[in-house]
């Protein structure tokens, strides 16, 4: 079965080399033109660029799926299958009808739950014990399309958004692998979505929604500082410096105000919250300066506690 790959990230490069572990026959590989990266602004490949031309994988990059010079191109492969795994853009119609078999498409959650583009932020950020992959048939409307299949995990009470998207990429080249087996096989099966106002859309993230508010519960502020990683981060404003939060979690009983530091020590920096309890920060960065332990930023910037 004739298989094209279509993405962009670490999440699609995840997917694309376990295809390439189980055999796959993988035709060519469409991901984004090479962007400029890092301070020398040098042309950078797409992670599944790199991988794909490491693996002798054909590689596309069209500017727009568009033109009909791009969907010629794409229907004299030939494909059975085309896999889509974090491409970053809307794909016309006319590429949806291009394989034989069918275009399915790697969603980091359990859809219908967080369609868009923040599904694995947004699960963490509303403190969810559990999230997945869906690998759904591919519509035109975004994250519309029918199931295919859903592979489901745990969320880790402290896990980050940063460490999640690595467990659920594996996971989404878990998946795509057995979807690719049932389509092979004629035992795919279809499950309409059904959206209600119970399930979230997920939403662009954005600087916004970084600033800490202490009014809010510990709880709520953990999930807030392990959902906005590796962007845009949880900020907070401490003694007239600006801080990202990486690493927080849930502290003691206190009778302070929401917002005043209660202690900072070596076990990190306490703050009330609004539900009584404190919000422990171990790690962060101050503006200018780098990623460390709370412990080690007092060593050099002492607070004190008044």
């Amino acid at each position: 079965m004739r298989v094209v790959f279509m993405g962009t990230p670490d999440f699609g490069a995840a997917v694309l080399r376990r295809l390439v572990e189980d055999g796959w026959q993988i035709a060519a590989a469409y991901t984004q033109p090479d962007k400029p990266k890092n301070r020398g602004m040098k042309l950078a490949p797409t992670p599944v660029k790199e991988f794909a031309v490491k693996a002798g994988i054909p590689v596309y990059q069209p500017e727009s799926c568009r033109s009909e010079a791009v969907l010629e191109q794409l229907r004299g492969l030939e494909p059975d299958v085309i896999v889509v795994a974090a491409y970053g853009k809307l794909l016309p119609q006319a590429l949806l009808d291009i394989p034989r078999v069918a275009i399915i498409n790697v969603h980091s959650s359990i859809l219908p739950q967080y369609r868009g583009a923040a599904p694995i932020n947004w699960a963490v950020l509303n403190g969810d014990g559990e999230t997945g992959v869906t690998i759904q048939y591919m519509a035109a409307e975004l994250d519309t399309g029918d199931i295919l299949l859903v592979k489901t995990t745990p969320i880790g009470p402290e896990e980050d958004a940063g460490e999640l998207y690595g467990r659920l990429a594996e996971l989404g080249g878990e998946a795509a692998s057995e979807a690719l087996a049932r389509l092979r096989d004629g035992t795919a099966g279809r499950t309409p979505q059904v959206y209600g106002p119970q399930y979230q859309y997920a939403s662009l993230l954005s600087r916004e929604m970084s600033p800490m508010d202490w009014s809010r519960p510990a709880r709520e502020l953990v999930n807030q500082v392990r959902g906005l990683i590796p962007w845009p981060c949880a900020t907070t404003d401490v003694a007239g410096v600006r801080w990202k939060v990486f690493r927080a979690h849930v502290g003691e009983k206190t009778g302070e105000k929401p917002g005043r530091l209660v202690s900072a020590g070596k076990e990190g920096i306490a703050v009330a919250c609004g539900d009584g309890r404190t919000l422990v920060i171990t790690q962060l960065q101050a503006d200018g300066g780098k990623r460390m332990t709370a412990a080690d930023y007092l060593r050099g910037h002492p607070i004190e506690i008044e």
